[in-house]
């Protein structure tokens, strides 16, 4: 009798959270609904303008980014990005030439499949060229076979999950390394994150001959977290590649007034109707990304949306959850705002203080506070100038994707010596 009770608990038990999952579901699906009919109506209906004034200048780059129009600015985030993109250029271009062995081929993922993903992949790619290393992508639809002995790469960097590999002729590239050195890279990728199993995954690894894997995370959390210990106990290497802003694309340009309000380009995220219901509810700005209903056309344009950051007054940020709970990384939106030299309101990743100084950013630890430093800025462009000079100025000392790859090129050759 008492083990029949207790299944019959345990089914309760059960229905009772299916319920309460489906009534969690509900609550956040009206929530994105309430959030969505409350954006101010011009920023919906001057979205596609936006846009096309943004296309429309960067057809005439040479106009906003020509050295006697950054000289004529009054806009000092401009004067100074401009001055700090050719130190950096001037610093890393072609550091490596001549000097490393290494070719490298990075798969690259088609960016209406993964924005994020070719991004990240096409700003490594592009850095990497820049400062030296012989550089080619193995594009979503591309023929392994023939890019691969056409380049002769000596590097192969992929992402560790089944939508990726599953793209890789394994059988030719394992044809290529009979007769030739080719180190292969994936990321290290945790289940945790909606990945499968590591087990799985590290096994796969051992039959294929994975040399290493990378993280864009960063250092000191891969070593404290225990999900990780897999792939040091099997003696794999992990190198480091944080984000940072790709300065061949994210850079202020001149000529601009900032007339509008706010700039949020972005996957539709829960956080958003949490911080910003009560901003978009009340001021014109541009909103655009994967998920907005008002901007089912979405198109990645890393070029245009510099033209974008240039009219804006406030940038917007939100960060994932684990990115709150854990000291991981800060997203790429961080570094690009900061490039572009836009005033930036952010949540309190836990990784932030360790890369930006506490007077870079407008940090906001509740909803309340987001929309109070969002008025402050409004009222007072000056505060809101006065921060952004500072996180420009960091993330072109310290956080571009030059820097990474540059790191990254240092780590990659250490492995030979280890």
């Amino acid at each position: 009798m008492k083990n029949e009770y207790s299944a019959v608990n345990h089914y309760i038990n059960m229905v009772v959270a299916r319920i309460d999952r489906k009534r969690t579901k509900l609550k956040r699906s009206w929530a994105r609904w309430q959030f969505d009919r409350s954006i101010y109506r011009h920023t919906i209906k001057n979205h596609d303008k936006v846009i096309a004034d943004a296309e429309l200048a960067l057809k005439n780059k040479e106009i906003y980014e020509a050295e006697n129009a950054y000289a004529a600015s009054h806009d000092p985030l401009v004067r100074q990005g401009h001055a700090l993109k050719k130190q950096a250029e001037q610093r890393f271009k072609d550091r490596h030439a001549g000097k490393n062995i290494e070719r490298v081929i990075i798969q690259v993922p088609d960016p209406a499949f993964s924005p994020a993903g070719y991004s990240l992949f096409t700003n490594l790619a592009e850095s990497l060229y820049f400062i030296g290393i012989p550089t080619q992508i193995l594009g979503w639809d591309d023929d392994t076979k023939g890019i691969i002995y056409k380049f002769n790469p000596t590097v192969l960097l992929s992402s560790d999950h089944a939508s990726y590999l599953e793209r890789i002729d394994w059988e030719e590239i394992g044809r290529y390394r009979e007769t030739k050195q080719l180190k292969i890279g994936l990321t290290a990728s945790l289940a945790e994150y909606g990945n499968t199993p590591l087990d799985h995954r590290l096994g796969w690894a051992k039959k294929h001959e994975i040399d290493f894997y990378y993280s864009f995370r960063d250092e000191a959390y891969v070593s404290e977290r225990k999900e990780y210990k897999p792939f040091f106990d099997l003696g794999y290497k992990i190198l480091y590649l944080p984000f940072g802003a790709n300065i061949l694309h994210y850079y202020p340009v001149a000529g601009f007034n900032q007339d509008i309000d706010f700039v949020l380009i972005a996957s539709k995220k829960r956080e958003h109707t949490i911080f910003m219901k009560d901003i978009v509810k009340r001021h014109y700005g541009f909103i655009d990304g994967p998920g907005w209903k008002h901007a089912p056309n979405f198109k990645f344009n890393r070029d245009r949306d510099r033209y974008i950051y240039a009219r804006t007054k406030v940038g917007l940020n939100v960060h994932l959850p684990e990115q709150i709970d854990w000291a991981c990384e800060v997203n790429e939106r961080t570094y690009q705002l900061a490039a572009c030299g836009v005033p930036q309101i952010i949540d309190h990743p836990k990784l932030l203080e360790k890369l930006f100084s506490k007077d870079a950013l407008f940090i906001a630890d509740t909803p309340k506070q987001y929309s109070e430093y969002f008025e402050t800025i409004i009222n007072d462009p000056e505060a809101g100038q006065e921060r952004a000079l500072i996180a420009q100025q960091e993330v072109f000392e310290k956080h571009t994707t030059f820097h990474r790859a540059d790191s990254f090129m240092q780590q990659l050759n250490a492995l030979h010596t280890k």
